[in-house]
């Protein structure tokens, strides 16, 4: 089975990295082209790049790029590729997605972080047949995960991450012998790509709420409030405490776990803490440097 890979980002690496180590034949990888990052805004190629030009596998940056008739591909797999198919590849060459949701819940480019944010108790992973409509192909297969209460962004990612690629390997077996099923599009939702203001935290919300945004971000990009006109990142919470209600978003107290803020139904603990230009804290060490205070107000 000759395979042409299309991603760009980790979690698209880990499933090229698993196919090679499984001895699969990918014979190219599409992925998007070096961009800049970092202080100097060097131009830095993608971890499937990387990956791909240590295992000395040609690499593209559009598929128009492709020798398709000196490859005879058989199968193309996608994995957070970043880009939509042109219709005249989709009509040429049979293309899977893996994708980290259930299907046809949170298609797009968000889901995990929009499941976790939306206190979904359930995700998984899917694999199906692109076509034109944005993640709406059939289905070829789906296996669902748990998501703890508190469970971070991060802790998701890793286990849709280890599901995905074993789903992989285990669909690259046999890939046509897989019924494929339509999606219901009487529950098919959107996970739009994330924006700065999806970030802020609004803890005038309820605490289910606050403890949701904070891990739906957590570590990456990291979740946000204003703290004394500086933007700060917030990570780690850790319980929900009911409580009389005061002002949200005040800090009532701090300890060795962490700071209890105010929402609109009770605390929430929050452990870590980054202020601009600073490396990430505990809030015990930024209450410690006078950082943070008693009764310290958070915002949006």
């Amino acid at each position: 089975m000759r395979i042409l890979f299309l991603g760009t980002p980790h979690f698209a690496a880990k499933h090229l990295e698993t196919l090679l180590k499984e001895g699969m034949d990918v014979v190219a990888v599409v992925t998007q082209a070096d961009k800049p990052f970092g202080r100097g805004l060097k131009p830095t190629p993608s971890p499937v790049k990387v990956l791909a030009q240590e295992a000395k596998i040609p690499v593209y940056e559009q598929l128009k790029q492709v020798p398709f008739d000196e490859l005879n591909v058989d199968i193309c797999i996608v994995v957070a590729y970043g880009r939509l198919i042109p219709k005249r590849y989709l009509d040429a060459l049979p293309f899977y997605n893996v994708h980290p949701s259930l299907l046809p819940k949170y298609r797009g480019a968000a889901p995990i972080q929009r499941a976790i944010e939306n206190g979904e108790n359930l995700t998984g992973v899917t694999i199906f047949r692109l076509t034109e409509q944005l993640d709406a192909g059939p289905i070829a297969m789906q296996e669902s995960v748990q998501i703890d209460d508190f469970e971070t962004f991060d802790e998701v990612e890793t286990k849709l991450l280890n599901l995905g690629c074993q789903m992989l390997v285990e669909f690259l077996k046999d890939p046509f012998s897989h019924d494929l099923v339509p999606q219901d599009e009487s529950l098919a939702s959107y996970a739009p790509k994330i924006e700065e203001k999806d970030l802020l935290v609004d803890f005038a919300q309820p605490a289910h709420k606050v403890k949701d945004k904070i891990r739906a971000y957590d570590s990456r990009p990291g979740a946000r409030a204003f703290l004394d006109g500086q933007c700060v990142k917030i990570f780690g919470v850790k319980a929900i405490e009911s409580c009389p209600t005061d002002v949200p978003g005040t800090v009532v107290r701090v300890g060795r776990d962490g700071a209890f803020v105010m929402t609109s139904t009770g605390l929430v603990l929050i452990s870590h803490v980054q202020f601009p230009g600073k490396k990430r804290m505990t809030f015990f060490e930024a209450y410690n440097g006078r950082l943070i205070k008693i009764n310290d107000r958070f915002h949006v």
